[in-house]
Order: C-alpha cells, then structure tokens, then sequence
C-alpha cells in the first residue's frame, strides 16, 4: 500500500484525501464467507428466472437512457414499506452508501457538521470526508447502548446539520428504540438537523420491533434509509433507498447525477420486487441461523450481544487477531471490526453455522483465545 501512496504524492490530490487508504473488508478466497453481512442464501430461482427475464426485455432499449425517475421502481418501493407512503416518498441509487452520500451533498458539506454514535457504520466518517462534511462522534453508554436522553443532550450540544442513527446498528446488531429517535429528532429542532434512521437489516429485526417508517408523518428532516443488499439479496445489484418527505427527494434531485439508475438495475430490482414473499422467507431462516449463532456462542463461554440484524457481534475473545487467523485457516472469514476483545460473524446457512460453531469451538478449547 506504501507503493501505491508514493505514487499518488505524485498527483496533485486534495489535502484531505493524502495519506488516506481505500475502504473495505478483506477480499480473501476462503470456503465460507461470513464477513461482509450478505445475504448468505442467494436469490431463489424463481426470482432469478423472473429477473432475467425483466433484464432481457431491458437489454432490447439499451441505445436509450433509463427512466430517470426510476418510476416503477419508486411506486414498488412504496407499496412494498407500506406506511401510507407515495412515490413521491421515495429515492434510490445505487446503493445505500450512494443514498447516503448524496444526502451529505444536499445537506452536508463545508461548514456543516454530521453526529455518528460509534461503534456504528465504518462508511458515515468517510462519505462525510467525502462530501467536505465534518465528522462529529459522539458516546454511547455501557454495552454499546444509546438511550434517548444521551443522545438527544449531545444532539442540543453539538448542534450538527446531520444525524445518523443505525438501527440496527453495524456492528453491534441492536435496534434502537423510536424514543431515541423522536429524542434526537426533537433536540435537532433548533440546528434544523437532518435525522437519518439506516434501517439497512431492518427485515432481520426481531418479531415486533418498530421501525422508524412510523415517524415519517409530520417530520419533513427526518429520513429513513434501506438496500435491497441484505433482505433480498441482491448485494451484487447496488440498490439502495430511502423514504422521507417529497421535500427531501426533490432536494436530493439537485445533487444526483442525471439517469444515475441505469435500465439494468431498475428491471433487476423492480423484478425482485415483484416476489418479496419468497425474499422474504429466506430471511426467516438466516434469523434461525443467527439466533442459532447466539445461543451456541453462548455455550462457548463468549458473549454475543442481542441481535436484531443478520450478523452477530460478540466479545470475551482475548486475541481477536489470532481467532480470526484461526477460523480463516480452518476456510471461514468473519470480520474484526477493530473494537478489542470482539469480533462480528455473518449469520450462514445451517450448514455454514454448524461448520463456524464447531470449529471456534475448537480454537476457544485453548483458554489463551478467551478474555481474562
């Protein structure tokens, strides 16, 4: 990497972009790949049969450009959240790391400021650097929690022009209450912040779990983000949305580049779209599998924290560094997201889970691997 940076000193780069490294997880060839939080089970073959299809007829009108407003994606995207919302509600990109940028472009930038609660999403400091927009971290409390009184205090301090909630949060797992986000939404009155609820594993939420669609009426700053990449499985596709007032969407139609969905993505995500009870069901076993995760982690002597999302985040490992080398010579990648003493695995198919279950087990049999 050293290599690659001398090189870049030879390029007139931004200030802030010198010395920095590209994000992402390690891409390593390894058997089972529990790492990057994808949907494990794959797209069922109805849905890509009916996916297929929709992007032949696409291929046949490639010499044009797509719908730019994405039309029949955006109505699907709302019958689908439900919550009495329009199109006119709803925005995508190409993912949600896309959706998340160009909210900072519309609302971020120089001389404003975004509030994260780390540990949360790796990618909010770095869309925010991307976009010249300053990066405020605040606290959370023991056991990663984030209580609505705590949050809210350092909403009104800090007075940022832009708020993110991850809920569930990557990479603790939890959901948050929708107390801590009328909290926050409430103490952002007087910066007019902008609150972003990611909902990204919002369909892996335990059964009654309320999520901040419900908030929506009534609060035009506040924004509830989603993917295709987790539930439905389609990582590989780059779909992201969001739902928020149609104030929001027309503002972000200042900032997107023109026909930013291309004809391919539309047709592959409103063809998935058409079929989210067989999505759907495939998330309810990955649930299976992560309860499954939890409780065997248990039994190991670890402690993983309460899930709400298709990963499971758990400490009492003394050495993250060696177990991780451990499950990777064994052929199974998970994350080490930096935190000491915890480390993050994806929720696999029940095979996938029996085969990480059995061999941490036999890594952990040493008592070196667990925390004193």
């Amino acid at each position: 990497m050293s290599e690659k940076l001398d090189r870049l000193d030879k390029l007139p780069l931004r200030r802030d972009l010198v010395g920095l490294e590209p994000y992402g997880a390690p891409q390593i060839d390894a058997e089972v790949l529990l790492n990057v939080n994808e949907n494990t089970h794959g797209v069922p073959l109805e849905v890509r049969e009916a996916i297929a299809e929709a992007v032949q007829e696409a291929i046949q009108g490639l010499n044009r450009y797509p719908d730019r407003e994405f039309t029949t994606l955006r109505t699907l995207l709302a019958g689908y959240l439900g919550h009495s919302l329009t199109p006119n509600h709803i925005w995508a990109a190409n993912g949600s790391n896309e959706v998340l940028q160009q909210i900072l472009q519309a609302f971020g930038g120089p001389g404003r400021t975004a509030l994260g609660f780390p540990p949360t999403y790796s990618m909010y400091p770095l869309l925010a650097s991307a976009t010249n927009t300053e990066y405020v971290s605040g606290e959370r409390s023991d056991h990663f929690s984030l209580t609505a009184r705590d949050a809210a205090e350092q909403v009104a301090v800090l007075a940022p022009n832009v708020v993110f909630l991850c809920s569930p949060n990557n990479p603790t797992g939890t959901a948050l209450g929708l107390d801590v986000v009328e909290a926050v939404y409430s103490a952002g009155e007087s910066s007019r912040a902008i609150v972003i609820v990611d909902e990204a594993y919002a369909e892996f939420a335990k059964e009654g779990t309320p999520s901040a669609l419900s908030l929506l009426p009534g609060r035009e700053r506040l924004i509830v983000s989603r993917t295709m990449s987790k539930a439905f499985a389609l990582a590989g596709a780059r779909v992201g949305y969001l739902a928020a007032s149609p104030e929001v969407t027309d503002a972000l139609r200042l900032v997107r580049l023109p026909y930013h969905l291309s004809a391919i993505t539309q047709a592959t995500a409103n063809a998935a779209l058409q079929h989210p009870a067989i999505l759907l069901a495939n998330v309810e076993d990955i649930k299976c599998q992560r309860d499954r995760i939890v409780e065997g982690l248990r039994d190991l002597g670890l402690r993983p924290e309460e899930s709400d999302s298709n990963f499971v985040f758990f400490g009492g490992v003394r050495n993250t560094s060696r177990v991780w080398q451990g499950l990777l010579a064994a052929g199974i990648l998970i994350r080490d997201v930096g935190i000491p003493g915890y480390l993050r695995v994806t929720a696999g198919t029940a095979e996938e889970t029996e085969r990480f279950l059995t061999e941490l087990g036999r890594l952990v049999q040493d008592e070196s691997y667990l925390k004193s």
